[in-house]
């Protein structure tokens, strides 16, 4: 799979390197390495990811809902054959859900307070990947805690315990955003200059057509083709804001091909992706577009 990438032959060799170690190294952790491969009509999304994990920067992938972001950081993580821990934030999202927590044990009669790690924790002892997805989703103030893991100390002090735990070496952080998005904030800057940004666009096009012969259960090429065609037009309506991104995103997409193979499609577009709208115009929009497409009279 490496060959098909344009970089650095020093880096090439170092991935591969890193892959043939960390594969044979896994273990328990096989099953949190990724499997899913992301497909990329510019490969060099792909491309300048590697680069910078392999020179040791932490990457914050950018772009609408349901664009592959998540599918890129599994990707990575098998690329790399590094084990890959999760947070995914929320409003409700605190310390404890990054940093991990007390609990009470009970060893050899006696009670006593033991430390559980949480997934960053696990990521900076163990020198694993840590996938921070929807990022911007988090309360403002839960955040700064992440600075010191993710500048060039790689350190952090556990409040709960006052260890001061330095990451290894191998230890990086992907972290996943969409702008614009309700309930979002703005990352600011402090945090956002301890990433370096890729942008992650819509799959459109024969990636698309391929991506859908691969990953859902339509192998019929007409009505795939049809999909394809009907994305493209749903892509520039979100993108200047005329539909929310639910309605462009290629998981919707991919769902609707599914439901499509067993009940009529314009059903499946409409509980995979019209029901999914909150407002009627839009609804209304994507509705008249797929009936473009895929009209049943």
């Amino acid at each position: 799979m490496l060959e098909q990438f344009h970089i650095h032959a020093d880096l090439k060799q170092q991935l591969s390197t890193i892959h043939e170690k960390n594969k044979q190294e896994a273990g328990e952790n096989a099953h949190l390495i990724g499997t899913k491969i992301y497909k990329a009509s510019d490969n060099s999304i792909i491309e300048d990811a590697i680069t910078a994990l392999l020179l040791g920067k932490n990457i914050l992938l950018k772009g609408p809902t349901g664009s592959g972001k998540t599918v890129l950081a599994e990707t990575l993580s098998s690329l790399f054959q590094k084990p890959m821990h999760s947070i995914n934030c929320s409003v409700d999202l605190d310390v404890e859900g990054i940093l991990g927590y007390n609990t009470l044990q009970t060893k050899d009669g006696a009670s006593e307070v033991s430390f559980v790690n949480g997934p960053l924790m696990k990521a900076m002892k163990n020198g694993h990947f840590l996938y921070i997805d929807e990022i911007n989703m988090a309360k403002p103030e839960t955040l700064p805690l992440l600075h010191g893991a993710l500048d060039y100390r790689k350190m952090i002090t556990n409040p709960f315990t006052q260890e001061v735990v330095y990451g290894d070496d191998e230890y990086r952080v992907i972290a996943a955003i969409n702008e614009g998005y309700v309930g979002t904030s703005e990352l600011n800057e402090a945090l956002k200059n301890r990433f370096v940004i890729i942008e992650v666009p819509y799959i459109q096009g024969d990636t698309l057509k391929e991506l859908l012969l691969a990953e859902s259960k339509l192998n019929d090429v007409a009505t795939i083709e049809k999909f394809v065609a009907f994305a493209s037009d749903l892509m520039p309506l979100a993108r200047d804001g005329r539909v929310s991104e639910e309605a462009a995103s290629i998981r919707g997409i991919i769902d609707a091909c599914d439901l499509g193979v067993y009940i009529p499609v314009m059903r499946a577009i409409e509980r995979s992706i019209i029901a999914k709208l909150n407002d009627e115009t839009e609804q209304m929009t994507v509705r008249e577009l797929a009936e473009s497409y895929f009209f049943e009279g």
